[in-house]
């Protein structure tokens, strides 16, 4: 009870972590993720408001429409009537004595004629000389308000430009006919005198300016919910381009202000998450019960996938089409490496479901990413090569470029939207891809499994393990290779791992290096059980399991060959010396578990398989006559024994399967042992030369 709760517990910890995770690094917004631009056709669907959504004008208008308020303005000022008289009396105190009094009244009267007319700051002179007719305002205060009251200034000046006019005035006041300049003193008096008695009103400007800003700025009309804010194909203009940005910016400010609005959508993500978590489970339990019962085998599928999405969503967050750049099919590639093809699939399509609530083109990502990773898996049915990887590569770049064609005439009706960035993104991912391989290592090293292309590379026999087994048991290696042959085909006959059959069997009797002496392969004349007891005898043949699992872990073999090497006897008895310790024990008991080997007994389909093989190797040797008959009756009476000893029976093997495993061992058998035709002898010494070369052919 206490294994199936611990189980379970691992299963929901996996589930609840996976999704826990994801939502972390998912963005933070309830609503699709768009990229549009001005003067471009809206890709997406119809687009309609969810809420009121006010129209305010685009910035082309805005910018006009500020340009003429701006231009148009009419300027506030403040009238300080005591700035005349002051100036007035300070004048005439700089100039005092310096000129003769006729001229000091001259020159008094025409500064108190521009005070009269009015005097503004050089900036307010130029503005109000750009309106027709120019004019200024001012606040007056009627019955406890504000009110603004628009005058003429039409005849007000400048400093400069009264200065320009009461010397023309002085000069022809004098009767000169040419201007003539004023005198330093009095020129210098005019210059710090004319001040200007109409001063700037910054405070009531600046209020009434934002106050026609705001009114440029307010909405022109209102998208109400439901109604249409572009549709697909639609070209965006400025006015839309001003629409979408101010329905963007009031749907983050409303996720953003309503927490329960999160909490809902945060829940859908999560639930949608685990949907597909939930489904792959459902899918291993049932259809891959041997998969989804390891713990070991769980934790790295449901790791793989959940890093692989975040991997995807933070390529996302920081490269425009990062959803591309992600190589998904190494998803089934490395899955369908250290469980099958099925199970590849499956991985492939919840991988790029859950990956499709960042994709800007949800459509469009699932087909390419579905299309491309299938066709990788399609490709590449069993690694036992790096250039394979190559090939499978190309293979997914070239359906990339297929699928985004396909998709730009499905949503387009033409190729007016083909972007050859996106043909620059699809080569990355293909070259990314390739590396896969570098990927499938790190998770042998850190999960244990064993890929194939490493069982490829313990398979060759000249790698250092074997050819010491070649070199100190010559005849062990001998039938290590007989039994490696046998079991492979028999492995592809009924469908099962045939790389890792072919392998573990190559492997399966490294322990008999220790004492090869001791097994008749590797004898030559002398047999060294000659005066030993038999259980000792036995215990020197049993020590080759035993040996041979710590020469495996000394060579740090993976645990799939280790296997072969514990399971290839399984819990079976070293026949030949408990027989002869029975015959010889005068009837005395004869302790039975000191002639069976540690086991334990198959529990695969392969391991099964090389236990059959190398019992029916060993003692086809042992056969007189090699006919049909005797090479069946040989191989069913060996394996119909170890099926009723029970040594198949924590294998999944079924008995179907057995028997294609015999009739396979039969063929090939009998193809190794064939009779060959005799050589007829030569009695003559003397023999012609034939004239024809054909001639001397003889039958094989």
């Amino acid at each position: 009870m206490k294994k199936i709760k611990k189980f379970h517990l691992i299963r929901i910890a996996l589930l609840f972590g996976a999704v826990a995770l994801i939502l972390f690094v998912l963005p933070r917004e309830d609503h699709q993720s768009y990229i549009y631009e001005l003067n471009q056709p809206w890709r997406y669907q119809l687009l309609t408001a969810d809420f009121n959504v006010p129209i305010r004008p685009d910035s082309g208008s805005t910018k006009k429409m500020q340009d003429s308020i701006e231009r148009n303005f009419i300027p506030f000022v403040r009238y300080d009537e005591a700035t005349a008289t002051q100036n007035i009396d300070k004048f005439k105190k700089a100039i005092e004595g310096k000129i003769p009094p006729a001229e000091i009244t001259k020159f008094t009267s025409l500064l108190d004629a521009v005070y009269k007319r009015g005097l503004v700051s050089s900036d307010t002179y130029q503005h109000i000389s750009g309106l027709r007719p120019p004019k200024v305002r001012l606040l007056k205060e009627i019955k406890g308000s504000n009110v603004a009251e628009t005058i003429d200034a039409s005849a007000m000046f400048s400093p400069s430009k009264a200065y320009d006019f009461i010397d023309s005035a002085y000069n022809i006041s004098i009767g000169e006919t040419q201007s003539r300049p004023l005198e330093a003193e009095v020129a210098k008096a005019l210059n710090v005198c004319l001040v200007p008695n109409y001063d700037d009103d910054t405070e009531a400007d600046g209020k009434y300016r934002a106050e026609e800003f705001t009114v440029i700025a307010g909405a022109l009309g209102v998208i109400k919910p439901g109604q249409r804010i572009v549709d697909r194909g639609e070209i965006i203009t400025p006015q839309i381009f001003t629409n979408l940005n101010t329905y963007m910016e009031l749907l983050a400010q409303k996720n953003h202000n309503t927490e329960v609005s999160n909490t809902y959508f945060y829940l859908g993500q999560g639930l949608y998450i685990a949907i597909w978590f939930v489904l792959l489970y459902f899918f291993l339990a049932n259809y891959r019960p041997e998969f989804y019962r390891s713990n070991k085998r769980m934790i790295f599928l449901i790791s793989f996938i959940t890093l692989f999405v975040i991997f995807d969503i933070l390529v996302f967050e920081f490269f425009a089409n990062g959803v591309y750049l992600v190589p998904f099919a190494a998803v089934p590639i490395t899955v369908m490496i250290f469980f099958d093809s099925r199970s590849a699939i499956f991985a492939l399509l919840t991988t790029v479901m859950i990956s499709a609530l960042v994709a800007i083109f949800p459509l469009l990502f699932i087909f390419l990413e579905l299309f491309v990773g299938l066709v990788a898996t399609y490709s590449l049915r069993q690694l036992s090569q790096r250039s394979q990887l190559l090939r499978t590569a190309l293979f997914t770049f070239i359906c990339y470029v297929v699928g985004y064609l396909v998709m730009c005439l499905v949503t387009d009706g033409d190729l007016s939207q083909f972007s050859w960035r996106f043909i620059g993104v699809f080569a990355v991912n293909a070259v990314m891809l390739s590396f896969a391989y570098i990927l499938i290592l790190i998770v042998e090293r850190i999960f244990g499994f064993t890929s194939t292309v490493t069982l490829v590379e313990l398979s060759d026999i000249n790698n250092r393990i074997l050819r010491r087994l070649a070199e100190d048991a010559p005849g062990t290696f001998q039938h290590s290779m007989q039994v490696s042959t046998l079991a492979s085909e028999a492995a592809r006959a009924i469908g099962a791992n045939t790389q890792l059959v072919r392998t573990g069997a190559l492997y399966h009797d490294i322990g008999k290096m220790e004492s090869p002496v001791f097994f008749t392969e590797n004898q030559h004349g002398v047999n060294p059980h000659k005066g030993l007891n038999p259980e000792t005898s036995a215990q020197k043949i049993i020590s080759h399991v035993t040996g041979g699992v710590a020469l495996a872990n000394k060579w740090k073999l993976p645990a799939v060959i280790r296997d072969f090497i514990t399971e290839h006897h399984g819990k079976g008895v070293t026949k030949y010396f408990y027989n002869t310790a029975v015959n010889e024990s005068n009837g005395e008991p004869v302790d039975r578990s000191r002639f069976e080997y540690p086991g334990p007994n198959p529990r695969s389909k392969e391991t099964a398989i090389v236990m059959m093989a190398d019992a029916v190797e060993a003692a086809s040797r042992s056969l007189k006559d090699y006919t049909p008959e005797s090479i069946n009756s040989l191989v069913d009476k060996i394996i119909d024994g170890q099926a009723a000893e029970g040594n198949f029976k924590d294998s999944p093997i079924s008995y179907r399967d057995v028997e294609k495993v015999k009739e396979t061992f039969k063929k090939r058998l009998a193809t190794i042992y064939h009779s060959r035709i005799a050589y007829p002898e030569l009695h003559a010494k003397d023999t012609p030369a034939l004239e024809h070369p054909e001639d001397k052919k003889t039958p094989n």
